[in-house]
């Protein structure tokens, strides 16, 4: 909250102006005119916009009328209406402006079955008037107004108002007491119980008086004249609201066409709940002078969902969610809150919102630490073995070509050692050693060229394998736990092929640890939303390792053929799009594990086999052509020794065959 000392005892202003847009829904209209007073608070006017928006339903006009408007003002405003096809009017003034309109609208026949005017609980007060000229203006119209159930508190309360009001104002004296007068009556009432609590404390701690009285008045809970009295995040719990009907001299309360999660209830929703669980943060339940109070995941959920409506908790100790669905199909009870996963065998007996939670079952496992040939995983053993026989080849043939080269002014020996600490050097990108043929250089560019891709390579899948190193899962005959006492044990592990594993159940998030840290478990199987949960406590030393779509998520349980679980499944839809579900998960789950990453992949020579078949066809197509060089160049000086050689002879012989002639 903004004002932590402060409680609100009202109705909040974005429930009360949903509960109009669902009472326009019940006449099925998609139009409506909006008329308020001119000075009107700006924020109570942007939640009934922002309201109608939501569900599609179009303000045509909207006519803002002056507080202190003269009559011929307020006929001018009310021409706007007549002219226009809009026939549901939403009035939102003062009650003393709305007298004065209605009354003109009545004497222009406004009032008729035509129109359907809408008065908000701003304008409800008008109801209370005595005057017989207004109750005459006000025939069919409808209003909204808090729900107050009857009771010996509220009758006592009634009659004693009536008598001090008569006392003092005989010809005014109304038996209605204002909404705002009881919930004052229920908060002092609160206050004095919180007090007369901490009577015994304040004796000792006079300190922290302020602080300890307002946890007490957090706490308070009880059936006031206004009904149940019970406060959450420091806002009144809403008792709901009902729909009057002006009819003769006095309201009637009518049901509207269609029930919303807006609408009225006689009574609250009775919601089961499960006492005992180990797998908490979910729903945790805490019971405190019989009274049932809940927090969690779910539970705040569930509050953002249902918009302020009434509800009561009953709790389970001893029952199973298949039990609490038996109670709901027996309408014994109204719904079920908590982590409760959509099956296809309870869904022929309740009805399910939509999922709120992530889909699917998830594999934990712990983290391996101490793994120290980590460096050599990243490239398979034939990328190995082979990278080396390359890296030995190139050498090979980088010293024929530079030996073959008729530049090369070393030895043999100092140019195999030169040769190959240039291969070493490449892997470093630190070579010095000068080539003096062009081939060589060629040769070493491709060979540089296929280093920095498999060096490149090779860090990015170091680095991913740092990031989620490698778990080990005995490849059969290991230990699988999953959620003991959970429908996880059947079907779900038998569809994720560990059969041949020993199943192990475990039944919180601590027996989770210690069987996987203490080797009582491989890993384990459980559905994600629980994994998640565990992984914001443990997250340093687990991880989840993969994941299958097998289950459908958790969701809210309503009876069958109930409106409230398709409106519900709206608002999940509504906050998972608005970011209210991810500021929850955010809050609960703390450290977010996010959906399982894959495995990396360990770099194989297929992965690379073009890029070697380039170095290779290089490597060869150099040494060739070093080769046919070197063979030209031989025949050239072979033959050129030859004719040299048949030269010398032929002139040699030459003056002998002259003397001879």
């Amino acid at each position: 909250m903004d004002y932590p000392n402060l409680f609100q005892i009202k109705e909040d202003e974005s429930v009360m102006a949903k509960n109009i847009v669902a009472l326009v829904e019940s006449y099925n209209s998609r139009e409506v005119i909006f008329l308020n007073e001119e000075n009107d608070c700006g924020r109570e006017i942007l939640y009934f916009l922002e309201s109608f928006q939501d569900e599609g339903i179009q303000i045509s006009q909207r006519i803002a009328v002056p507080a202190l408007a003269s009559d011929d003002q307020i006929i001018k405003k009310l021409q706007k209406v007549i002219t226009s096809h809009t026939t549901v009017i939403i009035v939102h003034m003062s009650s003393l402006l709305a007298n004065r309109l209605l009354f003109i609208a009545e004497r222009l026949g406004m009032v008729s079955e035509q129109y359907t005017w809408i008065i908000t609980y701003k304008t409800i007060d008008i109801l209370q008037s005595v005057d017989n000229e207004v109750i005459e203006s006000l025939q069919g119209v409808i209003g909204l107004r808090f729900y107050i159930p009857a009771s010996s508190k509220l009758l006592n309360l009634t009659a004693r108002w009536y008598n001090e009001c008569y006392i003092k104002h005989p010809t005014s004296a109304t038996r209605e007491v204002s909404i705002l007068a009881i919930w004052a009556y229920d908060t002092i009432w609160a206050l004095a119980e919180s007090i007369q609590r901490l009577e015994v404390h304040s004796l000792f701690v006079v300190s922290y008086i302020d602080s300890m009285l307002l946890n007490e008045v957090s706490k308070t809970r009880f059936k006031g004249v206004s009904g149940e009295f019970r406060l959450i995040d420091g806002k009144l719990v809403s008792n709901g609201f009902k729909v009057v009907n002006v009819i003769g001299n006095r309201g009637s309360t009518i049901t509207p066409k269609r029930r919303t999660l807006q609408k009225t209830l006689g009574e609250n929703l009775k919601v089961g709940v499960l006492a005992r669980r180990k797998f908490e943060n979910f729903i945790d339940v805490s019971i405190d002078n019989n009274v049932t109070t809940a927090r969690g995941f779910s539970v705040d959920m569930f509050n953002a969902c249902i918009n302020s409506l009434p509800y009561e908790l009953i709790p389970y100790d001893d029952e199973t969610f298949d039990d609490l669905i038996q109670k709901v199909y027996g309408k014994k009870i109204d719904a079920i809150l908590g982590d409760s996963t959509i099956l296809a065998n309870r869904s022929q007996y309740v009805d399910f919102t939509a999922s709120y939670t992530d889909l699917g079952v998830g594999t934990l496992a712990r983290i391996n630490h101490n793994d120290m040939w980590i460096f050599l995983k990243p490239l398979d053993v034939d990328l190995w073995l082979i990278t080396v026989g390359f890296a030995i080849l190139t050498g090979i043939i980088i010293f024929a070509i530079e030996y073959m080269d008729q530049g090369s002014e070393r030895s043999p020996a100092q140019q195999i050692g030169a040769t190959f600490w240039l291969i070493l050097m490449t892997l470093f990108f630190t070579q010095r050693e000068k080539l003096s043929s062009n081939l060589s250089k060629f040769v070493e560019f491709v060979w540089l060229l296929v280093v920095l891709i498999l060096i490149s390579s090779y860090t990015a899948t170091l680095a991913s394998l740092l990031t989620v190193e490698q778990f080990k899962l005995a490849s059969k005959g290991g230990t699988l736990g999953f959620h003991g006492g959970s429908f996880v044990a059947g079907v779900t592990v038998n569809n994720l092929k560990f059969e041949d594993y020993w199943h192990k159940p475990y039944y919180s998030y601590d027996d989770y640890a210690k069987a996987l840290s203490g080797g009582g478990a491989d890993a384990i199987i459980d559905e994600i939303p629980y994994i998640k949960m565990f992984l914001g406590k443990y997250s340093a030393e687990y991880a989840m390792i993969s994941s299958e779509p097998k289950t459908s998520g958790f969701a809210f349980i309503f009876q069958k053929g109930s409106p409230f679980a398709t409106d519900m499944s709206r608002q999940i839809a509504k906050i998972r799009e608005n970011g209210t579900l991810g500021d929850l998960e955010k809050k609960w789950f703390q450290k977010r594990s996010s959906s399982s990453q894959p495995k990396p992949k360990t770099l194989n020579f297929g992965t690379f086999r073009g890029l070697f078949l380039i170095s290779g066809i290089s490597s060869a197509v150099a040494l060739s052509m070093v080769c046919l060089l070197r063979a030209k160049l031989k025949v050239h000086s072979i033959i050129s020794f030859l004719f040299q050689n048949n030269l010398l002879a032929t002139l040699h012989l030459l003056p002998r065959n002259a003397v001879g002639i």
